[in-house]
């Protein structure tokens, strides 16, 4: 399937880099240089995924954000300089999906829109909510609820979750898991993973059933049987 990519980049040379990568690697890529111009193609066409510029002529990428969330559920990367908590943290709470700063790598860029066009297309249900069971995820907010019940989790066992719901019923190895939530540069121990799936367990509470422990394997989300 030929998904399709929209990037919103005013620097020349990156712009042609992404695009070209995502060209060879099977994507549909259309490209604009500022905010404006990018508001013309979203407003025109359907996209699976959106990489967006933070500091940009004309409109910058949290403006576009915004004017997404308002009309669409599309998922949206923030591919930006911008490398301080604070701006990270006020990408997520106005909309984005996945927040990346430069350099970055092209495979791991890749890797990222994949799972979220993943998470799109198959949990993604209605509204820019996921369900499943009692669960309700709100990617764009980072926000958990069980059962009504809004769930405060930090944001590596938000991250843990979110993984494995997407690959329920999957047995995820420690080491997938840790390339995965905290990326191929880690260099801890993977008994990181143990300490925060316990800190997981903790904070769902009976909601935890899901989370198996598989021996010498790993852990999976297993599927509650009707």
């Amino acid at each position: 399937m030929e998904y399709s990519l929209l990037i919103v980049e005013d620097e020349k040379n990156l712009r042609r880099v992404v695009s070209d990568y995502f060209i060879t690697r099977g994507f549909h890529v259309d490209t604009a240089i500022h905010g404006l111009e990018a508001l013309n193609y979203i407003d025109h066409k359907v996209y699976d995924i959106i990489i967006l510029d933070i500091m940009m002529p004309e409109m910058d990428g949290l403006e576009v954000c915004k004017y997404i969330r308002k009309k669409y559920d599309v998922p949206v990367i923030f591919l930006t300089a911008l490398c301080s908590e604070e701006s990270i943290v006020g990408g997520y709470e106005i909309g984005a999906d996945e927040y990346m700063t430069k350099p970055f790598s092209l495979p791991v860029l890749e890797a990222k829109i994949r799972i979220l066009i993943k998470r799109y297309h198959g949990l993604m249900v209605q509204n820019g909510v996921m369900r499943i069971n009692e669960f309700q995820i709100e990617p764009s907010k980072r926000m958990v609820s069980v059962n009504g019940r809004i769930i405060s989790l930090a944001p590596k066992e938000y991250d843990l979750l979110l993984y494995l719901i997407e690959n329920k019923n999957q047995v995820l190895s420690r080491e997938q898991i840790l390339n995965r939530v905290w990326g191929p540069e880690f260099e801890g121990y993977d008994r990181a993973v143990d300490t925060h799936i316990k800190k997981l367990r903790s904070a769902l509470g009976e909601s935890s059933y899901p989370i198996t422990t598989i021996i010498k394997s790993g852990y999976s989300w297993k599927e509650k049987l009707s």
